[in-house]
Formats: C-alpha cells, sequence, structure tokens
C-alpha cells in the first residue's frame, strides 16, 4: 500500500512512512516564491515574538529541548508549517507527516505502531499533521495513547479554532499556541529578503516603496500570500527592472478576503458588525458588511443579524429599525445579489445611526425568567375564553371589562395572574422614541393597576 505524502510524491507505507529531518520541507528551484523562501532557522521566522521568546515552549521545541506537543493555530501565511519543520530539524530523528484529506485510522494506528518500535531503538518521531480539524473525531482519538505517553510528539497544525474541531482529551494533551497575522513590518521583512535572497529573486529586480506598500496591504498579514503577489509582479518585468506599483495593480487586481464561513473569520467579523452596530460606528459597520459580501457570505445570514439586532438593541427607541431590517430581508430574497448589498447597506446605516435601547430583550428576559422559576400561576377568570357554551358556568370571562367602553380606552383591571400583579418587566431608556414612552408608561400603569 503506498501513502501519499503531504507535499510529495506517494511513499511507501512501511520504513519509508517518515522523513529524517526537515527533507519533507525542501523546496526545488522551480518550486513557488514562498516554498523555496521558507525559513531555515528562527531567526528567519517573521513575528510571532509572543510564543519565540527566549524561554517560551515554542522556542525551546524548536531548539530541540522541548518534548510537549504542540498544536499551532493561526491564519494561513502565519508560520505554521514553517515551525513544523523547524521542529523536525532540531528533533533530527523519524519525521512523518500525515494529511488529513488522505489518511484514515489504519494510517495512523501504523504510523504509531512504528513509532513504537523505533522508541525502543530510541529514536523519537515527531507526526506533523496539517489541517488537524479535518481529521474525524475517531482520528483524534487513535492519536490519544501515543501522545499521552509520548511515543510520537505530535505538531499539529490549522487555521480553524481547536476549541470547536479539536476534541476535548487530545486538547489536553498538547499546548495549544495562537499565531497571530504577521504585522506590516514583520511583511516588510519577508518582501526585501526575497528581492535579495539567493533562494528568492537573488537582486534581479527592485521594488517602489509604493509598490511594497501595496503588496503589504494586499497581503492582509499573510507572508504566503505577500510572496506570491511579489512572484506574479516580478513575472511582467524585466531582470534588471523596477516593480512599480502600476506593475502591481496591474497583476494583482484584488485582494483576497480571509474568511471562512464556519470557522474564527466568519464568528469574529459577524460579531463586530454588530458590535459596530451596538456602538453607533456606522463607517465601521459598513466596512464589516463589505468585508462579508466581498468574501461570499450568504446574505440572508447578514439580514437575519440585522432583523435580530434591530429588537435586540434598538427596540422601541426606534421602532422602525425593524422594518427596515425585515424590508431588507425581504429584498434580499427578492433580488437577490449584487443589488441586495444596497438593501443590507441602507439597513445597516438605519440601525447604526439609529437610537439604542436594550429595554426589549431585557424585558422578554425578565419575564422569561420568572415563568422558568414556575411563577406561572392560573390565567384570572375573567381574562379566560368565554366564547364557548358553559363558559360563563364555570365562570370564564365573567367580569372582564371592555376598554374600549371606556373614552380613555384604558379601564382598571387586572392582567397579570395573582402574585405578578406588580411585576415591571419593560423599563424604557430616554433614548428616541423611547422618552415619549418612558414619560407616559408610569401614569398607564397606575390607571390599568389603580394605583395611586
Amino acid at each position: 500500500m503506498e501513502q501519499e505524502g503531504l507535499f510529495g510524491a506517494p511513499e511507501p507505507a512501511g520504513a519509508g512512512s517518515g522523513n529524517r529531518g526537515s527533507s519533507f520541507f525542501e523546496a526545488g528551484a522551480s518550486a513557488p516564491l514562498a516554498a523555496r523562501m521558507r525559513p531555515r532557522s528562527l531567526d528567519e521566522i517573521a513575528g510571532q515574538r509572543h510564543l519565540l521568546s527566549e524561554g517560551k515552549p515554542l522556542r525551546r521545541l524548536i531548539e530541540g529541548s522541548g518534548a510537549a506537543s504542540v498544536i499551532l493555530y493561526g491564519p494561513p501565511g502565519t508560520g505554521k508549517t514553517t515551525i513544523a519543520s523547524l521542529i523536525a530539524q532540531a528533533m533530527g530523528q523519524n519525521f512523518v507527516a500525515l494529511s488529513a484529506l488522505s489518511s484514515g485510522v489504519k494510517e495512523v494506528r501504523a504510523v504509531i505502531d512504528e513509532a513504537r518500535r523505533d522508541l525502543i531503538r530510541g529514536e523519537k518521531t515527531v507526526l506533523f499533521i496539517d489541517e488537524v480539524h479535518r481529521f474525524s473525531k475517531t482520528q483524534q482519538d487513535a492519536l490519544l495513547a501515543a501522545v499521552e505517553n509520548r511515543t510520537v510528539l505530535l505538531v499539529a497544525a490549522t487555521t480553524e479554532n481547536p476549541s470547536f474541531s479539536v476534541v476535548a482529551p487530545l486538547l489536553s494533551r498538547s499546548l495549544l499556541l495562537k499565531l497571530e497575522s504577521l504585522e506590516a513590518e514583520d511583511l516588510r521583512g519577508v518582501i526585501d529578503r526575497a528581492l535579495t535572497d539567493e533562494r528568492g529573486l537573488q537582486g534581479a529586480f527592485s521594488l517602489d516603496d509604493d509598490a511594497r506598500d501595496q503588496l503589504i496591504l494586499l497581503a492582509g498579514g499573510d507572508a504566503r500570500r505577500a510572496l506570491t503577489y511579489l512572484e506574479a509582479a516580478s513575472e511582467a518585468v524585466q531582470p534588471g527592472e523596477t516593480i512599480t506599483l502600476e506593475v502591481v495593480r496591474d497583476n494583482v487586481n484584488r485582494a483576497v478576503v480571509r474568511y471562512d464561513r464556519d470557522g474564527d473569520q466568519h464568528y469574529d467579523v459577524v460579531s463586530a458588525f454588530i458590535k459596530s452596530i451596538r456602538g453607533s460606528d456606522v463607517d465601521a459597520a459598513l466596512h464589516y458588511l463589505a468585508r462579508m459580501i466581498e468574501a461570499g457570505e450568504d446574505p440572508r445570514f447578514i439580514a437575519r443579524r440585522l432583523v435580530i439586532h434591530a429588537s435586540e438593541d434598538i427596540g422601541m427607541a426606534d421602532p422602525t429599525a425593524l422594518q427596515s431590517a425585515t424590508a431588507a430581508a425581504q429584498a434580499v430574497q427578492f433580488i437577490g445579489m449584487p443589488e441586495g448589498r444596497l438593501a443590507l447597506a441602507q439597513a445597516t446605516i438605519h440601525l447604526a445611526t439609529a437610537p439604542k435601547s436594550n429595554a426589549v430583550i431585557n424585558a422578554i428576559s425578565a419575564a422569561q425568567a420568572d415563568v422558568r422559576r414556575g411563577m406561572a400561576p392560573p390565567v384570572p377568570a375573567h381574562l379566560r375564553d368565554g366564547h364557548y357554551e358553559g363558559a360563563k358556568k364555570i365562570g370564564s370571562a365573567v367580569g372582564y371589562v371592555y376598554p374600549h367602553d371606556d373614552p380613555s380606552g384604558v379601564v382598571k383591571q387586572q392582567y397579570a395572574p395573582d402574585g405578578l400583579e406588580e411585576a415591571v418587566y419593560y423599563e424604557p431608556t430616554d433614548h428616541g422614541a423611547e422618552r415619549r414612552i418612558a414619560e407616559y408608561l408610569p401614569r398607564l400603569r397606575e390607571r390599568v393597576r389603580g394605583v395611586e
């Protein structure tokens, strides 16, 4: 049986199931620029200072003195695979890589069995699993014993939040290290090194400052993307020429929005979108709306969030907010995209600039809390249904006062069940339209409840 290597040709599943040191990650001369420029030492790693400073577990592991399994979690292009290669180089022992896409439980157990035999001979095994979140629960469970007794040193990489995608027992047996997107200065160093390094462009091109800034902007914190865009721009000019801003724009005309519809980016961007509306920052709200639209988010999902927000954070301070959000949802359903973006933007602007109140959600939450505590007495007899024969004989609807018979339209009458007559759930703010409600609501309660 042959097992396909993660980055190379198929390898025999027996003795060849692993590779020594970091040979697994070696890139040939024809490899993409990003692969050729993979850092070969700690000093070449861009960013991640919070993980690589002296004494940190990850630094000890890379330097060959650590023994803990790690799960590397972060956006693409932040150095997860690079760190795995440096760990493999530092260990100098058997290195095995498994693909979550092509390896099943059988392959995982075969690697562990071989690692157990190697350990008897005094050889340690580093097991690298890229995109470990794609492993099934059964596959992840197969690793537990081997990781716990250190039959293998696990180095797992993922772009998804491990809290949602990795089983809890495996998380508890590993160090969880979060890598951050690269800063502009880090990307500047990556680009400049690639321009001059013998593995890179070897000084064949110069780069305008404006072009460099544009590459950094388009990269969005992703070193691999920065190098990919640089390589694309270099292919459009001749050796000895300068890569200008115009060259970059002509060959890389659009940034790729970092967004995953089922992972952190999805939830983080949506969260920022809602919080920006709640905070009345209309421009920030439109920014996050644009990111979702450009990334291909389902517009119906965005519309649903707007409808929810209209009641949750605005409510009676501006009752038309719900109308606007609902209309946007219907418009998106009716006309689709891209024109639906206009309705979404209109609703976003309305909600972000509207007065805010959480009185609605507080009111219904307080009422539900009472019900959950068991405060649900019988409906007062005079409020019960009286539209059936014999209702009056058992007291239903007897004594009910019809409010419209009173000139004011409001009468003294008990509506809440016994024990909740004086309950107050809705407490309007003085924002927007609720200010008017707040002025007359106490008088209305006094009239209904008969409190002088």
